[in-house]
């Protein structure tokens, strides 16, 4: 994939706010848009690699629609932003799904998306993976994973990938599948949970190698749960969270805390921050950023003491994608949230 060279963005003025001091919330810092010019602009991810930001959604004419394509955005400042590549489907699947950016053990980036169709039987979606040097060319995807197993984020532990997929068609069940180099995938796990339909997941690991993983359910019960295993990771134990989450992302700081984000259920539709206490199983709202209507997708980064986040929303009229950059405290308030 050649890079696509469009005219520099200009973005609005960016929104902000005095930064917390050290005993008090967290508090948004700043806020902007940073891309609006698909019809619909949405389910984000974040990456600062080798000095330069780089944002991945999906632009297409609507939240669900047959004509989505990937967009990768760069930017060195993350304030101007121009178009580093557009990637469509190479299958005749015709829309890529939330694109999810990560870095590569030997030093490359990892573009994995779905390409699906609601009109297409029996294969409904496929995920694919993208490799990159730069953000720019991205060559030719491989095909990972099963057809009609959503491998929606993977994680890599040293030079070992793992990801949860989700079944689309058929079963309402999610699998743990493991990779050496992220083109090849393989079960590890054949039913991680089950109840509730579990689909959306992200995974964190412990420096003593303990996997995190907050998965979104959408059936009946659909809160969140907090799943923890050690290595090899075919054992779980599962916390109910009490709270529904969707497009969750999961960020580990280096004092060990857990941050948890993503859209919440709860009567005030929102793109949410949140602390999550792995011990209690207990998610606590942070912050809510500016957001509403169609929402949520963040992609998280901590740099330069700030938490820098991506997401996207419709509160100003069109789904929109947006950065924040928002100082965390010391330590975590003790109300729930």
């Amino acid at each position: 994939m050649r890079w696509i060279i469009l005219p520099i963005l200009t973005v609005a003025p960016a929104l902000t706010a005095p930064a917390a001091d050290a005993g008090g919330k967290a508090k948004l810092v700043e806020v902007r848009k940073i891309w609006d010019r698909g019809a619909h602009n949405a389910f984000t991810d974040l990456i600062r690699f080798k000095g330069r930001w780089l944002c991945v959604f999906r632009e297409g004419t609507g939240h669900v629609s047959h004509d989505g394509k990937a967009r990768v955005i760069e930017s060195a400042d993350g304030a101007t932003w121009r178009s580093a590549a557009l990637l469509s489907s190479p299958c005749e699947l015709p829309d890529l799904r939330d694109p999810k950016i990560v870095a590569t053990p030997d030093g490359r980036l990892m573009l994995t998306t779905a390409a699906a169709s609601r009109r297409t039987r029996p294969s409904r979606h496929r995920t694919f993976a993208w490799f990159s040097a730069d953000g720019r060319d991205w060559g030719r995807p491989t095909q990972i994973g099963q057809k009609d197993f959503w491998l929606w984020r993977v994680a890599w532990r040293g030079r070992t990938c793992y990801g949860v997929g989700y079944a689309t068609a058929g079963g309402r069940h999610a699998r743990l599948y493991r990779s050496k180099d992220g083109r090849t995938f393989d079960v590890l796990v054949e039913r991680l949970f089950e109840k509730g339909f579990p689909n959306e997941a992200s995974l964190v690991f412990e420096p003593d190698g303990t996997a995190r993983c907050l998965l979104r359910r959408d059936g009946r019960p659909n809160s969140a749960q907090l799943g923890t295993a050690g290595p090899p990771y075919t054992k779980w134990t599962w916390q109910d969270l009490g709270k529904r989450i969707g497009g969750p992302k999961l960020l580990r700081l280096p004092d060990g805390r857990l941050i948890a984000a993503g859209r919440r259920y709860d009567g005030r539709v929102r793109t949410s921050l949140m602390w999550l206490d792995p011990r209690k199983g207990e998610l606590r709202e942070m912050l809510a950023l500016p957001s509403g209507g169609d929402t949520s997708y963040p992609g998280l980064v901590l740099h330069g003491g700030l938490l820098w986040v991506s997401y996207y929303a419709s509160h100003e009229g069109k789904a929109s994608v947006y950065l924040a950059k928002v100082k965390l405290p010391i330590s975590p308030p003790k109300q729930s949230g």
